[in-house]
């Protein structure tokens, strides 16, 4: 069967209730190819309101959520609460809550574990650095981190792997479509080798990284990339290019 490309809008720390309404107004009268599942990470303070004003074919997710259903951890918020506002997704394991907030695998592991047992569909995040590219462990890297969202998931038809080069992160470098395919080829061989060839086959990888309306139509053809993760264009109106990258 073949995998349905899947494109998610990451908003980050932007917007307000005035320019996400405007975002959110042009997003629901686009022409959104059927082909694509479309999913905006809104900020957790906005998620009621993403949710309540797009269009239902849109999904919602947090950016982030925490390891447990409840307790005294000011600042967080639980998959529990996430649900409650009609959001189905959440992003984990972005690089910028690794390198910016300093998560560790494991925490992110857990988050994963949970946020699956919850019942929330995942939008897991890896990808190495630029030093790392350069010394030539990419790869190390990449397998290290899957290895511990791996460990942590049951059910991978909830899951979406978004590889996400660090060094290519609103720096506006952008990993060249075979640098991309090359990396999703070899996570896919991964989990071929050490889930099943099942899950390598239907779980979706998509690629992060300075995405734009410019250079989505070549990274869209690859084979192994099945969407895309998108940031600061996500803001903008060229996202219904995006989406529609492989229409």
């Amino acid at each position: 069967m073949p995998r349905k490309f899947f494109v998610g809008g990451n908003w980050k720390l932007n917007g307000d209730k005035k320019s996400l309404g405007d975002l959110i107004n042009t997003l629901n009268s686009a022409k959104i190819s059927g082909d694509a599942e479309v999913v905006c990470g809104a900020p957790s303070i906005y998620l009621d309101f993403a949710r309540s004003k797009l269009d239902a074919k849109i999904g919602v997710a947090a950016q982030n959520c925490y390891k447990v259903a409840k307790g005294a951890f000011t600042g967080e918020i639980s998959p529990a609460m996430i649900k409650d506002c009609g959001v189905q997704w959440v992003i984990l394991g972005h690089s910028e809550r690794r390198h910016v907030f300093g998560e560790s695998d494991e925490l992110i592991g857990q988050k994963v574990a949970h946020a699956l047992e919850s019942g929330l569909g995942v939008i897991a995040c890896i990808g190495e650095k630029l030093d790392e590219r350069e010394a030539g462990i990419t790869e190390k890297v990449v397998f290290e981190q899957t290895k511990v969202i791996a460990d942590n998931v049951k059910d991978w038809s909830k899951v979406v792997l978004a590889y996400e080069p660090v060094w290519a992160i609103g720096t506006g470098k952008t990993a060249s479509p075979q640098q991309a395919q090359e990396v999703h080829d070899k996570l896919r061989q991964w989990i071929k080798a050490n889930v099943s060839e099942a899950v390598a086959n239907s779980v979706r990888i998509i690629y992060g990284g300075s995405v734009t309306g410019a250079t989505c139509k070549e990274l869209a053809s690859q084979k192994d990339v099945d969407g895309f993760l998108v940031g600061g264009a996500s803001l903008k109106p060229e996202f219904v290019d995006i989406i529609n990258a492989k229409a």
